[in-house]
């Protein structure tokens, strides 16, 4: 008997393992089948200028997303993305600004007593993309980036040329990505890892190398009949470049700057492996620092800022653009789209 549970146990120590379960964390598209996002970013602002002076700014803003798949060629899907809506609140100050592309003309919130605003954001509802997305869900090209900047120098020319820099092409497909940055090439595992490092441009603000890294966590069941979500943990590394051009366009000059994450908290992403779309997201960036500062009357001041952005997202198979009531969140940014980079710091008050 002891020799037979001898072999029993030498058995079992050279069986092969049981095969770990496996995801890929790319996109699925059905032609004709659309599905919906909603993108929104929350941001608060603590600028102390040189002397004393403090201002407070908090920022809000939503986009609505259609994502409209239309054609499958070869390995490459074109898809439609359009803007169904965006929702803006701005308080600088106690200042308060708020847009709702929903609101009708004679309605709080549509412009108020900004006319330019409303123009400006009126542009963007409706506004199409078409995205070519590759093999393993690659987004290669993103067609409508001039007739979108036609559009909104229309309503703004002041916009337009920092608009031109800050929406490159790079930086347009990072933001018509419907994965918001989650997809890899190949199959991950409970416990991999893998990192993404991207450049986001903000023109005549600077840039921001961003370094994110993904952890598959876990395979969730989030709803009866739902168990093939998967939770993917992303933690985000954000390194400031002051800008090295002129800041045309606005009223102040950003000469250089020193700004670093602080409080750092994993953000996550829920993905829904049968759907192959991001469920749920959400990420927080915290940054403090210095920025040396030019007015436009060339006086110079260093400005200590702390901000701490965090973006949302959601998605699912009925528009959000019809949801009755306050509609939570962001990005971005946009963020967009994961994430958004942190909004740039606001004019010093004089």
């Amino acid at each position: 008997m002891k020799a037979i549970r001898i072999a029993i146990v030498l058995a079992a120590s050279v069986a092969p393992a049981a095969a770990q379960e496996r995801v890929k964390f790319e996109p699925k598209f059905v032609v004709n089948v659309p599905f919906f996002q909603q993108v929104g970013t929350e941001v608060e602002q603590t600028i102390t200028v040189q002397g004393g002076s403090e201002l407070k700014l908090a920022h809000s803003q939503t986009f609505q997303f259609k994502w409209l798949p239309t054609k499958l060629d070869g390995d490459k899907w074109t898809v439609e993305l359009i803007i169904e809506g965006r929702k803006l609140k701005v308080d600088i100050a106690t200042n308060q600004v708020n847009y709702d592309s929903a609101a009708t003309p004679t309605e709080a919130g549509s412009g108020g007593n900004n006319p330019a605003l409303g123009e400006f954001f009126k542009n963007l509802k409706d506004t199409k993309f078409l995205v070519t997305v590759g093999k393993g869900g690659v987004i290669e090209k993103v067609d409508g980036r001039d007739e979108f900047l036609k559009k909104l120098g229309g309503a703004n020319p002041q916009m337009e040329g920092i608009l031109k820099k800050i929406l490159t092409d790079e930086s347009l497909k990072e933001m018509s990505d419907p994965m918001a940055g989650l997809t890899v090439v190949g199959d991950k595992a409970v416990n991999e890892k893998w990192d993404k490092k991207t450049n986001l441009p903000l023109g005549p603000i600077g840039s921001y190398d961003r370094t994110l890294t993904f952890t598959y966590k876990a395979k969730e069941a989030v709803a009866p009949g739902n168990d093939n979500v998967h939770k993917v943990e992303v933690d985000v590394q954000m390194a400031y470049k002051p800008p090295t051009e002129a800041g045309e366009g606005l009223l102040f000059r950003i000469k250089g700057g020193d700004l670093k994450p602080f409080n750092p908290k994993p953000g996550f992403f829920r993905f829904d492996a049968t759907k192959g779309y991001v469920k749920e997201a959400k990420l927080t960036v915290s940054l403090k620092g210095t920025l040396d500062v030019a007015l436009g009357n060339n006086t110079e001041t260093k400005v200590e800022l702390v901000q701490t952005q965090t973006t949302t997202l959601k998605t699912q198979d009925s528009t959000f653009a019809v949801v009755a009531g306050p509609v939570p969140g962001p990005g971005p940014g946009a963020p967009p789209i994961i994430a958004p980079p942190p909004m740039p710091p606001m004019p010093p008050k004089q």
